[in-house]
């Protein structure tokens, strides 16, 4: 069974007359098709016994089709009203459908309207973003495969990227260094904007690569990813630069324990809030507990952030196949930021990661 046909017998069993599928990741998951509409309308819409088809603006059309979709795609040009369409596709399959479910996560409320308006009796009470999150959570061998491959992208761009490193080199020079590298091996998109900041700018966390220059006797935090086949990595890690002091090296010292203690005890059966306290109680009880300021991880796998995240108040049980990231950090204002961080996925006796650079403190340039 596929993921879509999964879908289609959820659609199914729940009665629903029609699904509304708005999110491109989900659309993405499920039909092998991935693109960013802007503003433009793209849909996907499921039925319990007739084929679902894709709705798009024309001009992905064909690029859908390449993809190996058999199913029907309907284009629509920018001056069109693209629900006026919708519906009247819909209604090839479904004459009146009353029962709908969507997913609220993403779809948003202008849209949700045009729907009503195209369909008055209809019901658009069923959400459906639970499901996804479910469905996409225990990952398959296929797809472990992918992301293993990612991960092997993320460790060489991290080991061009700490080679690049050089007192009076920006960020984002070290940055273009490793994605140009990463290009002329056949990479050619990211996870997401590879971040990397240096000194008192680490203790940002969701800072931006920037024209800081780097300085001496300082560390350097990495966050990066690659797609491979539609999957992603994402891997963090920072390097001394020069002479570190005391407490630069402690805060290191406390990030790494927190990381490798959390994914030691990474494995079925513990709960995602038990372990995110497994590093939390090191962190904390070195005293830095108010500069560890974000969950431990978040779900990963077609998407940087998705279900389960690793959290406090999360009583989730882990289980095989389920990938997510361990990710402590540091981040002391005006002073420095560490993050440590392997994706993960879990086996049946403890976790694998994706990626495999050295987590011991290393002092780049050579």
């Amino acid at each position: 069974m596929t993921k879509l046909t999964e879908l289609q017998t959820y659609v199914a069993q729940h009665q629903l007359d029609a699904a509304y599928i708005s999110d491109p990741m989900t659309i993405n998951y499920l039909t092998g098709f991935y693109s960013d509409p802007v503003e433009r309308v793209l849909a996907l819409l499921v039925f319990p016994d007739h084929a679902p088809f894709i709705f798009a603006p024309a001009l992905e059309v064909e690029a859908i089709k390449e993809t190996g979709w058999s199913d029907p795609v309907y284009g629509y040009l920018d001056h069109e009203d693209p629900f006026a369409l919708i519906a009247q596709h819909v209604k090839e399959s479904v004459t009146s459908p009353l029962h709908w479910g969507i997913e609220a996560g993403s779809l948003t409320v202008d849209r949700l309207h045009s729907l009503q308006q195209v369909f008055p009796d209809g019901q658009f009470t069923t959400n459906l973003t639970p499901v996804i999150e479910q469905m996409r959570m225990i990952k398959s061998p296929d797809e472990i495969a992918k992301l293993n491959e990612a991960g092997k992208w993320a460790d060489f761009a991290l080991k061009v990227g700490f080679e690049a490193v050089q007192v009076g080199k920006s960020e984002q020079e070290v940055a273009a260094e490793l994605e140009f590298a990463l290009k002329q091996h056949g990479v050619n998109q990211m996870s997401f904007d590879t971040l990397i900041q240096a000194g008192a700018h680490a203790a940002e966390p969701h800072g931006a690569t920037s024209a800081t220059k780097i300085e001496n006797n300082e560390l350097v935090l990495f966050d990066l990813g690659t797609v491979n086949e539609g999957y992603i990595s994402d891997v963090s890690r920072t390097i001394a630069v020069g002479q570190l002091n005391d407490r630069q090296k402690e805060i290191y010292r406390v990030c790494l324990e927190a990381q490798l203690t959390a994914q030691d005890a990474a494995k079925p059966g513990i709960t995602a809030a038990e372990l995110d306290a497994a590093a939390r109680k090191i962190i904390d009880h070195a005293g830095y507990g108010e500069y560890f300021i974000h969950r431990l991880g978040h779900g990963m796998g077609s998407s940087e952030h998705e279900f389960p995240s690793i959290m406090e108040g999360n009583d989730l049980v882990l289980e095989p196949g389920m990938c997510f990231s361990i990710e402590p950090g540091i981040y002391i204002p005006g002073f420095a930021g560490v993050r440590i961080e392997d994706c993960v996925h879990i086996t049946e006796e403890g976790c694998e990661p994706f990626t495999h650079t050295s987590k011991e403190l290393q002092t780049f340039p050579k």
